[in-house]
């Protein structure tokens, strides 16, 4: 029988799946890693700790499922998008922490961008927002403020990836990405398919830095016998948020997936087409299998999970994020309490990096509870605004929504969610869906499956949800979350 491992690299940890060839779950391993705080707005990790954290769950995960290295039919990386690394190609150092997507630090560059003559041609060849969320800006903060780092990268002495090519490299040696991550970068043509040689001047980043771009699905080297116990071929890289859209088999235009993880990432799917926004969304590649393209839509909520995680770390109000629901639930509204995690600055369809979070609407009757409630509901409200924006550039309707990631488990949230969405919302039985869809890609590239139709029967619905609370009480709602919305965007 096939055996996939699926190594799922998320912000916060570090996971690993073996799957088999009905797609189920037969070991798993998870490891937390520390994040790093050096400054208000600043996010960094330690690239060898996520390296050591990834190696060890695997490990695990493989001792869990009852196999051995060698008798995996391959291995697929799924991965945080953005954050950036760049290391020593002779030693395999990191010269810094990893800068992670969250990041701020780079937000006066990009408004000098945003307000500077290549700025139309930046949007228009990467489908992107000039943001600090990116990699390219971090590069170049990275080469200029790291002693002899941009002389090294000219040389060609070192080697800048986003976690994907970071894993990959530790594994196997290679340098290499998918386009779901290059086009990440603010370097990558859409339409060409490759880095670009104008935006690679706008950003003073050297191409001997970068890594070569391969197909979602295919071979990208083979990792080392000595991390696993036997070499074991690398057969798909993938960005998570689209691994989750294919591991959601959201495979035909129109389909659309949200995922709850750190941050919250709506995709619908494009085919072919390049769709660009009008309203605030991004547009990038969903996957790469052989020569096809194939391109999404999408709104990215820089704080999701993470704001139950503030409640649990910052605050003190819960001892486990799994305890969020059963508090929200002892109150039976927020009673006009609104919270805007906007820690880190304002995603789509906003794109402020100068926002900071909020509650607002706080009486002396507000208790835990409510605080609770009013996080829950943040969370699905950004995540309405983005489906507004992708209905708007779409010019129809989303009626399905379907749901992954740790908080989809949380039912009061989605309960919500089909409320603002006036739509239904669906969570399969699976919630692995990022690891899924690294495992199908490497599947579909060892030929344990002919094709993607192959794979469309292997989604199985746990619960849809409908909405039934009156229109009028959702825009109600909305009209005050707009204006909680608002007041993180003033300059105190």
């Amino acid at each position: 029988m096939p055996h996939i491992l699926a190594l799922d690299q998320g912000t916060t940890s570090s996971r690993a799946i073996v799957f088999n060839d009905a797609g189920k779950n037969l070991g798993m391993a998870q490891a937390e890693f520390e994040q790093v705080y050096p400054a208000p707005g600043l996010v960094e990790h330690d690239a060898n700790a996520i390296w050591e954290s990834q190696l060890a769950v695997a490990r695990t995960a493989l001792s869990e499922a009852g196999i051995l290295a060698s008798e995996l039919t391959g291995l697929g990386i799924t991965n945080q998008r953005e954050t950036t690394v760049i290391w020593d190609r002779r030693t395999g150092e990191p010269v810094h922490n990893a800068i992670v997507w969250q990041d701020r630090r780079t937000a006066a560059a990009c408004d000098q961008l945003s307000a500077g003559p290549h700025a139309d041609m930046i949007r228009r060849r990467t489908g992107l927002t000039i943001d600090p969320y990116f990699s390219a800006t971090k590069i170049a903060w990275l080469l200029d403020n790291v002693p002899s780092a941009r002389e090294r990268a000219a040389a060609g002495e070192l080697a800048f990836g986003t976690v994907d090519s970071w894993l990959l490299w530790k594994l196997s040696g290679q340098h290499a990405t998918d386009p779901s991550n290059a086009s990440r970068t603010l370097l990558f043509d859409l339409a060409t398919g490759n880095w670009h040689d104008e935006l690679l001047e706008v950003f003073d980043v050297p191409r001997a830095l970068l890594p070569t771009i391969k197909p979602t699905s295919g071979l990208f080297g083979e990792a080392a016998a000595e991390h696993l116990g036997a070499p074991v071929p690398i057969l798909g890289i993938v960005g998570d948020q689209q691994a989750a859209l294919f591991g959601q088999l959201c495979t035909t235009p129109g389909m659309a997936k949200t995922t709850y993880g750190t941050g919250c990432f709506l995709l619908a799917n494009t085919g072919a087409d390049i769709v660009r926004s009008s309203n605030g969304l991004l547009t990038t590649v969903a996957w790469q299998i052989g020569d096809a393209l194939t391109y999404a839509l999408e709104g990215s909520v820089f704080v999701g999970g993470a704001a139950v995680q503030w409640l649990r770390d910052g605050l003190g109000i819960i001892e486990h994020a799994s305890d969020v629901e059963s508090l929200a639930r002892s109150v039976d509204s927020s009673e006009g309490v609104y919270c805007v995690p906007a820690f880190t600055g304002l995603g789509a369809p906003h794109w402020d990096p100068h926002a900071r979070g909020a509650l607002v609407g706080l009486t002396r009757g507000t208790t835990a509870g409510h605080i609770a409630r009013a996080t829950l509901e943040g969370i699905a409200y950004q995540v309405a605004d983005v489906l507004d924006a992708m209905e708007a550039d779409r010019g129809e309707p989303i009626k399905e929504l379907r749901v992954d990631g740790g908080a989809a488990a949380n039912n009061l949230l989605l309960e919500f969610q089909a409320e603002l969405l006036r739509a239904d919302v669906v969570r399969p039985q699976n919630l692995e869906a990022s690891a899924l869809g690294a495992a199908y890609f490497a599947g579909l590239a060892a030929g344990v499956w002919p094709d993607v139709v192959a794979i469309q029967n292997q989604w199985r619905s746990d619960r849809r949800i409908e909405p039934n609370r009156p229109e009028a009480a959702i825009l109600e709602l909305r009209a005050g979350w707009r204006r909680a919305v608002a007041s993180t965007r003033v300059k105190l």
